[in-house]
């Protein structure tokens, strides 16, 4: 049984003792500090949280979990059934409620679920803010409302059809071009949220050729749920026979989005940000955001257009914070996650479909050879284990030392930038692991670059 308890929330497995798995005691706990958070903080006049959820097997069982805990605490709750984080978090500001709850744990497998914690803007937590939740919590600083003074609940399944209808206000969504296109477009939404509203989408966009996988919001999930290549033969397979020009395929909770090619092959998740931010940039000029381990494939497409492109630590509340900084027209991360500030500031598949259809419907072009249009890149994951004993910080300040003459960023870990390739290195914060990312050419290229970081790590270490 596993509980990681973090800035941004709190996840574990169903099941198990109290503070070894998510059961009811500390479902109960920490809705009870988050609303204790939001009543001290909330600049709002409102007594309103939003809860959404994905389509998780327990879901319904943490609902009524998370809104009893909220009512007990005085908060009426709005709940709007089975929607995704992003139909959520836009919720949360068209009820002007004071914060929102979004009940799903992302890609992770069906025995984990997560309580994700927005605030009254409809975004995640800071750093500060998440941290002050965690010591309520700790503390049971806890203050439970009298029987006069109990919330109430309201039920509004509306807004999956008002996400749907903003995502097609967006000036560059155009839907007569996507209709006249007649894609044949084929969905794989792991038998969760996406399954509701990522063809219910289509349809409203003009899209009448649609193929549906794994799209019955059931909870049993097809396969492991992170859309990355290993998990998505079944949608790739369908791809090879040539019966539709795009794939589309998201994630339980519906904010990453990745796209299958009309040959089976993978756009890459990668490339999600960096053609949706080519169409944006061709039409409204500005500055782009995404984190440290993001593809640099970005940064060239932003600079092909004469604009500014600047990296975040990694985290979507800290790409977000950078977009704000910087004005950014488009940003977000390379696992598939799109934030459009026009629509609103959270990672949305389906602000990524509306554009991504728009953009191929007026090129006229294949999605493959769209992709072949973007800078080539390939990135390489690993990771090396270190013994409990090793000061993990002290050895990413010898590794910095040891490439200072190359350009270096250690906002979040240290990053490497080489001429043509670059390695980010970050340690976990819940065992002596770093993770090492790194980009090159080819995927060979980015492999032999980790072997040589993880060389140089072993001798510091030595």
């Amino acid at each position: 049984m596993s509980l990681i308890k973090s800035i941004s929330g709190i996840r574990g497995t169903i099941g198990g003792r109290p503070g070894d798995g998510l059961s009811p005691i500390d479902v109960v706990k920490f809705t009870a500090a988050y609303a204790t958070f939001i009543r001290r903080t909330c600049p709002l006049d409102s007594n309103t949280i939003v809860v959404g959820r994905d389509a998780r097997l327990s879901g319904s069982m943490v609902y009524n979990l998370v809104a009893g805990t909220l009512m007990s605490m005085g908060f009426d709750v709005v709940n709007i059934g089975l929607a995704s984080t992003p139909t959520t978090e836009i919720a949360v500001t068209m009820e002007g409620a004071c914060g929102g709850i979004i009940l799903t744990a992302s890609h992770n497998p069906m025995q984990w679920n997560a309580l994700k914690l927005l605030n009254h803007r409809g975004e995640f937590l800071n750093d500060a803010e998440g941290k002050e939740v965690l010591a309520i919590a700790a503390a049971e600083d806890l203050d439970f409302s009298p029987v006069t003074a109990l919330g109430h609940e309201m039920l509004n399944e509306t807004y999956n059809a008002k996400h749907i209808e903003a995502v097609k206000a967006l000036k560059l969504v155009d839907t007569d071009a996507i209709a006249r296109a007649n894609f044949t477009v084929a969905v794989d939404a792991v038998n969760s949220v996406g399954g509701i509203v990522i063809p219910q989408l289509l349809r409203s966009l003009g899209v009448r050729n649609i193929i549906e996988l794994n799209c019955e919001a059931n909870g049993k999930f097809a396969h492991t749920p992170e859309p990355i290549p290993e998990n998505l033969t079944q949608i790739s397979d369908l791809m090879k026979q040539g019966i539709a020009d795009v794939g589309f395929v998201v994630d339980p909770d519906v904010d990453r989005l990745a796209i299958v090619m009309e040959n089976g092959e993978m756009f890459v998740e990668e490339y999600t940000l960096v053609a949706v931010a080519d169409y944006v940039l061709t039409h409204t000029p500005g500055s782009t955001v995404s984190n440290l381990s993001s593809s640099r494939a970005l940064r060239d497409v932003t600079r092909s257009h004469g604009c500014q492109y600047t990296a975040a630590a990694v985290g979507e509340v800290n790409v977000v914070t950078k977009m704000k900084e910087t004005g950014a027209v488009i940003g977000g991360e390379g696992n598939g996650g799109v934030i459009y500030p026009e629509s609103h500031y959270g990672r949305d598949a389906l602000v990524g479909v509306a554009l991504f259809l728009t953009l191929l419907a007026k090129s006229g072009k294949k999605v493959s050879e769209l992709k072949k249009g973007y800078p080539a890149y390939s990135i390489s994951k690993n990771k090396i284990e270190l013994t409990p004993d090793i000061d993990v910080d002290a050895l990413l300040v010898a590794v910095k030392e040891k490439f200072a003459g190359e350009q270096i960023t250690d906002i979040d870990g240290v990053k490497i930038d080489f001429e043509d390739s670059w390695v980010h290195l970050r340690k976990s914060n819940t065992e002596p692991i770093i993770r090492i990312y790194s980009e090159a050419s080819t995927v060979e290229k980015a492999d032999a670059l980790a072997e040589s970081i993880k060389e140089v790590i072993n001798s510091l270490v030595k």
